[in-house]
């Protein structure tokens, strides 16, 4: 398990992921390396004030950064020598499985791209990780393609449901296409025809589901444009953290209050836990030849800790082998029901 961390695209530096990085060897000792890409004098001085001394550990020097101002395309283009490209290059050189990085997400998609897409997969998704009540749902797309084809979130639903079944563990995940309703007679073109492509898939589809189901543990894969994807993860992440200020103010409002809230302070944790983005470490980009795990800018050390083992998960699991798999099944069947005569009514 070789893993290439871009230092350098956070919001915090390269000293928390340098931290985050410690963690996650302190947490799995089954990590082969970590290439930390970035600039080689800013990173021994992080390793040195980590007290990081793992022999693990190998520094690949890049004299550039993408920021989240540059345009996708342009700065992926122009900055050739940024941490980002770099460590994208070590996964398809084959010096990394997997790379992780806090930085600009259109330009992580952008960049991938030069892993090359599993043979028969159309686009690319990125695939969130959301808590519902009970457990954990799948989001995808959320934010890799803001526009797309019936076909397309056909395949987002095959590799959702690859990713249920194995970091879930979900033997029979259920996969629902995002709608304004749950009636057949709601939704646009697109969902409509997706929803019949869907139908005629290996899965446990359910149709349409809305946004009351998500949360609600109704549904274990959203199936969704990357437009309305990328709409729903950023207001479920704001209202989450509408939520934390709001009980903190209200807890705190009067004495009794705050004697309530000490009281139920760890049902109070449990919840903080449940609703942290940085558990699940980040989102990842699913269809392509390597494993690609986008963190968010401003992540913290727990949160780079966690997406490392997100990363050592997908290689373990060998999420893209199923996936290709499962990927040339669906086109099959896809392509079958399609040639296939209209039927005639009578």
């Amino acid at each position: 398990m070789r893993i290439a961390v871009d230092v350098m695209g956070g919001d915090h530096g390269c000293q928390v992921v340098i931290k985050g990085v410690k963690l996650a060897f302190e947490a799995d000792h089954n990590i082969s390396a970590i290439l930390l890409v970035g600039n080689q004098d800013q990173i021994r001085a992080a390793l040195e004030q980590a007290g990081l001394r793992e022999r693990r550990v190998e520094v690949i020097h890049a004299s550039e950064v993408l920021t989240m101002e540059d345009k996708p395309l342009e700065g992926i283009r122009k900055k050739k020598d940024s941490s980002m490209v770099r460590a994208i290059d070590l996964v398809r050189e084959d010096r990394a499985d997997a790379i992780i990085s806090p930085g600009n997400t259109g330009a992580l998609v952008a960049g991938s791209m030069k892993l090359r897409r599993l043979e028969g997969v159309e686009r690319p998704a990125i695939a969130a990780r959301m808590p519902s009540r009970t457990g954990d749902f799948v989001l995808l797309d959320a934010g890799a393609n803001p526009v797309c084809e019936p076909q397309h979130l056909a395949q987002f639903a095959v590799m959702g449901d690859v990713y249920a079944r194995e970091i879930l563990g979900l033997a029979r995940p259920r996969v629902g296409v995002l709608s304004n309703g749950s009636e057949e007679t709601k939704g646009n073109d697109l969902t409509r025809e997706a929803a019949r492509l869907c139908a005629l898939l290996d899965l446990h589809f359910i149709g349409y589901v809305e946004g009351f189901d998500l949360f609600n543990d109704a549904v274990d894969v959203v199936v969704a444009d990357g437009f309305t994807g990328n709409v729903v993860l950023k207001t479920a992440e704001s209202l989450g953290y509408a939520m934390k200020d709001i009980l903190k103010t209200e807890l705190t409002a009067s004495p009794v209050r705050k004697l309530g809230a000490f009281l139920a302070q760890g049902a109070l944790h449990a919840l903080r836990r449940r609703m942290d983005p940085e558990v699940y470490g980040g989102a990842v980009l699913l269809g392509l030849n390597g494993n690609v795990i986008k963190t968010h800018g401003s992540a913290r050390e727990r949160a780079i800790m966690n997406a490392i083992r997100v990363a050592t998960e997908e290689i373990r699991h060998g999420i893209n082998r199923i996936i290709s798999q499962r990927i040339a099944k669906a086109n099959e069947r896809l392509a079958a029901a399609l040639a296939a005569p209209a039927p005639v009514s009578v």
